[in-house]
């Protein structure tokens, strides 16, 4: 079901002309990931992760997966980093510290940023406007600004490195 939604998803939506196509899967390496991997030229894969310990394992099996179908992996992204306190200001770990960063250095990939963990981001998301929109000069906007230009930064660095096609 997943592979036939995803392809038609792909084939059968009339997107016009894009800059990027960002697709949010879910986490692991299911269906979702090798049926996309297989059925659309990707010029690359965000891994997302938490900064506890136990997900350093997902991270490391998704670099291992879309290496093995040939999908750059563009870097590593930590959600849910930190929370800042809204009475006093001050930031609290609240997950650990640092996982995303020392797993983008253990596997060799770019450590693309951190977002913070912030009750209007899911409120913003369940009224159907990203946080970008609905409070733009908010820190946790200012976080997925940068984390979107260090993925264009990956990716026009990567376009032109890259061999140009016979």
């Amino acid at each position: 079901m997943v592979t036939k939604l995803l392809r038609q998803f792909l084939t059968d939506v009339d997107w016009g002309t894009l800059d990027y196509l960002v697709i949010d899967l879910p986490p692991g390496t299911g269906d979702a990931q090798l049926t996309l991997a297989q059925a659309a030229r990707l010029d690359g894969a965000v891994i997302v992760t938490t900064p506890q310990d136990v997900a350093l394992e997902d991270v490391k099996r998704g670099v291992g997966m879309f290496r093995k179908v040939d999908v750059p992996v563009l870097g590593v992204v930590e959600n849910m980093s930190y929370f800042v306190c809204p009475d006093c200001g001050s930031r609290h770990a609240i997950f650990a510290e640092g996982g995303g960063r020392s797993a983008a250095d253990r596997f060799g990939v770019p450590f693309l940023g951190e977002i913070p963990l912030h009750p209007a981001v899911r409120e913003a998301g369940d009224a159907g406007t990203p946080i970008v929109v609905a409070d733009p000069d908010s820190p946790q906007a200012a976080g997925f600004r940068e984390l979107a230009g260090e993925v264009a930064r990956q990716l026009a660095t990567r376009s032109f490195s890259a061999p140009s096609p016979a």
